[in-house]
């Protein structure tokens, strides 16, 4: 039985901790304040929950779902998360992490800096584009004709990496979304906040980043159209 740990358990993290123990994963949730803060949620997610520390979360998971702001990425448990798949949520917003002159440069991208962060890990970056208002909404079984499609990026260059990448889509898939593969890790930015394929897509008008109460599918074809749409200034564009 697969076990994902969760750093960090508020809104991503928390609403796919939900959706995966739904669909047959243990999960052990975590976050900053310590397991004690996790009651309320452990108990609405049932058996399959418990809570933990970071450390005693990044050590249980087979997948790890790191979802926490990247000013706290410097106190992830770097040393329980090797040799681990870490799936990565974050977004990179400058008023709440304050300014990171590499992502602003555009001289990497926020889950490569999580990768050198975390020597040893598998990082696969997922989930990230959508409103965790949307998940729950527009998850469909497989077959079912409205089922959304989510980008992933990830490397695939070792057994090792190709192994991790594999796991994640089928984490995507189970909970209920078509996962596409957008590439290497350094495709993530393809679908970063203020490009075409970020949250707004999923939108019932296609164009509000926060939304609504209801949500709208977005086919892998149209989600293929947005992320080729995408541009971003200076060296890395010229070298993508």
């Amino acid at each position: 039985m697969t076990t994902i740990g969760f750093i960090g358990s508020g809104q991503v993290g928390g609403t796919l901790a939900r959706m995966a123990a739904g669909v047959g994963y243990d999960v052990v949730v975590s976050n900053s304040r310590g397991p004690e803060t996790l009651t309320e949620l452990v108990e609405e997610i049932g058996t399959r929950a418990r809570a933990g520390t970071t450390e005693e979360a990044a050590r249980a998971g087979d997948l790890v779902v790191v979802s926490v702001p990247l000013r706290a990425l410097g106190d992830l448990p770097v040393a329980d998360l090797v040799g681990k798949t870490v799936v990565d949520t974050c977004n990179y917003y400058p008023r709440r992490d304050g300014a990171i002159p590499v992502l602003d440069e555009e001289t990497t991208t926020s889950s490569e800096l999580l990768a050198a962060l975390l020597p040893g890990a598998h990082v696969v970056k997922a989930f990230n584009n959508i409103a965790y208002v949307h998940l729950p909404m527009l998850a469909r079984p497989p077959g079912d004709p409205e089922r959304a499609a989510l980008p992933i990026a990830g490397d695939d260059d070792t057994p090792e990496a190709a192994s991790a990448k594999a796991s994640v889509v089928e984490l995507v898939e189970r909970i209920g979304f078509h996962a596409h593969d957008t590439g290497p890790l350094a495709e993530g930015w393809r679908f970063q906040p203020s490009t075409p394929a970020y949250a707004a897509p999923y939108s019932p008008d296609g164009l509000s980043v926060w939304p609504p109460e209801r949500g709208r599918q977005v086919t892998e074809a149209e989600l293929s159209e947005l992320l080729a749409s995408a541009t971003r200034s200076g060296e890395t564009q010229r070298r993508a």
